[in-house]
């Protein structure tokens, strides 16, 4: 047979020492850098969660300020106008900021509150532009629509109702 000496012996056994000293290094610096990049990705979640309801509130604020100030425009509304006249041409850009304000609560919000902003935001665009019979009242034809989109907003934004 064959017989190995001494120092190959204690070659090898080295040998195999730096193997496995290499190998659990890479484990340990594999293991700390998933373990580092759990860690940030939860970080980077709970400032997401912190900042979202105050990026949600100031979406709020901005549709519920575009609505009023259609509504205003809606009350306003003259008998005769043309798409030179001064009310046309600012209801023209309060309705393109109301349209954008509602498509960013589609982003931002889950589907049932934009529902009821769209509802509440096509009722109002047909009273702009189309205005309502005579008799009827814009602030109880929008009255409806307004508050199920505001108590939908308040479910979500975690206040109850009082």
């Amino acid at each position: 047979m064959f017989a190995v000496s001494g120092q190959v012996w204690v070659s090898l056994i080295s040998l195999g020492g730096v193997v496995l000293g290499g190998v659990l290094s890479f484990l340990v610096q594999h293991s700390t850098q998933r373990s580092a990049e759990r860690a940030e990705q939860h970080r980077g979640q709970v400032a997401l969660s912190e900042t979202r309801p105050a990026e949600r509130l100031a979406l709020l604020e901005r549709f519920i300020e575009v609505g009023a100030e259609a509504e205003r425009a809606a009350f306003s509304r003259p008998a005769e106008w043309d798409e030179t006249h001064a009310w046309y041409l600012k209801t023209q850009d309060v309705m393109n900021r109301l349209w954008v304000a509602e498509r960013l609560i589609r982003v931002q919000f889950p589907l049932p509150v934009h529902d009821a902003a769209r509802a509440y935001f096509l009722d109002l665009n047909r009273t702009v532009w189309e205005g309502l019979p005579d008799g009827e009242s814009v602030r109880d034809y929008l009255e409806d629509n307004r508050l199920t989109f505001l108590d939908a907003a308040r479910a979500v934004m975690g206040h109850s109702p009082a």
